[in-house]
């Protein structure tokens, strides 16, 4: 099964960024989505899904805190579902 995590981007540099998830900062690879917008603005504050490292999507807001929400709900039932979300540390 193939899961992607929303993450609000914090910080780019170059197609790299720091995506923040559930306040676990993580590198992400913007090159499939880019680093600016169609007008040409940065992707900071924009939240995107990542998988393997990489943002596969823009999402508005309201998508990505519900599908948290949901993953979130996943993780009472299966906790290896807490590693994509809080990081292996947890």
């Amino acid at each position: 099964m193939c899961i992607g995590i929303p993450g609000q981007i914090s910080a780019i540099d170059g197609v790299q960024a720091k995506v923040d998830v559930c306040g676990i900062k993580r590198d992400v690879d913007l090159t499939l989505v880019g680093a600016v917008d169609e007008n040409g603005q940065s992707r900071i504050g924009q939240w995107v899904l990542v998988h393997v490292g990489f943002a596969m999507s823009i999402i508005n807001e309201e998508e990505a805190r519900d599908t948290l929400a949901a993953l979130e709900n996943m993780f009472e039932v299966e906790p290896d579902v807490g590693a994509l979300l809080f990081g292996e540390e947890r």
